[in-house]
């Protein structure tokens, strides 16, 4: 079992402006929940006791404030014989802890960096899971993404990414995994779609081993893009594990991958979500 998360929620959000003025991107109400808590709850449920937010230094923050126990809420919901409501303003289990590292927006970015700043403030040296703030997968009553990824691994030196299917003719606008017998052998950027080797998306759903982590890590510490370069994504660590010699296996759903990266995606969540309920 992987008890270990790394959620990523740090960032403006700045596709979904001018909304995220005021609310951050992962606290975007999808049904009665934040983005964020969709996943939370998923890694739960998949045995996941300490969860290391990667957060912005922006006060005060959102993401923390729903988290924590609201005392003049639960004071109030006592007071007026709503005792029934407690357990929906509770949040979080009590075996379950957050962790947070904070973040600066104006400092190196891309999926890369919030994942090597967590482990290295945490020194985790141990299987985690990595999961995007502000999109999740819909499976209501089926396997969760999180139990697809572990159920992937053969054994525990290797990592798993979640590859969801997509028409053949959408694949031009995302990240392609490439893989052969499981594996995954690379991963197409918005490729052509008669040139794309498969119709299996990338979702920035992961689990990631002690190596892969340590090649994060030295990606972000040895290269300097600059303010204005290049982005640290996290596919170019990726590559590099592969072409090291590790594995990393592909896992698949049958769930629906929701995103709320853009007003459609986040309008489409919702109808998903609220029509299921």
């Amino acid at each position: 079992m992987i008890t270990k998360a790394i959620i990523p929620v740090a960032g403006w959000g700045t596709r979904r402006l001018p909304i995220t003025k005021i609310i951050e991107k992962s606290m975007l109400p999808v049904g009665n929940r934040p983005l964020v808590d969709y996943s939370v709850q998923e890694l739960i449920r998949a045995g996941v006791t300490d969860i290391y937010m990667v957060i912005s230094n922006v006060e005060p923050c959102q993401v923390k404030a729903f988290y924590q126990d609201n005392v003049a809420l639960n004071h109030y919901l006592i007071d007026r014989g709503k005792e029934d409501r407690l357990q929906l303003a509770k949040t979080l289990p009590e075996h379950v802890k957050l962790h947070y590292t904070t973040q600066d927006p104006a400092g190196k970015y891309g999926t890369a960096v919030p994942i090597a700043m967590a482990v290295e403030e945490y020194n985790i040296d141990e299987p985690v899971y990595v999961f995007m703030g502000d999109d999740f997968i819909w499976n209501p009553g089926g396997k969760s993404s999180a139990n697809s990824l572990f159920s992937s691994l053969k054994n525990s030196d290797e990592s798993a990414i979640l590859g969801v299917e997509v028409q053949k003719d959408e694949v031009d606008k995302y990240g392609v995994l490439s893989e052969k017998d499981g594996e995954l052998v690379g991963i197409v950027e918005k490729p052509e779609v008669k040139k794309a080797p498969s119709n299996l998306i990338n979702v920035s759903k992961y689990i990631m081993s002690p190596a892969l982590l340590n090649e994060i890590v030295d990606y972000v510490n040895t290269n300097d893009f600059g303010p204005k370069g290049q982005e640290y994504v996290v596919t170019d660590p990726i590559a590099s594990y592969i072409k090291g010699g590790g594995v990393m296996r592909v896992a698949t759903t049958k769930g629906e991958f929701l995103d709320g990266g853009s007003v459609e995606g986040w309008l489409h969540a919702n109808n998903v979500v609220l029509g299921s309920e």
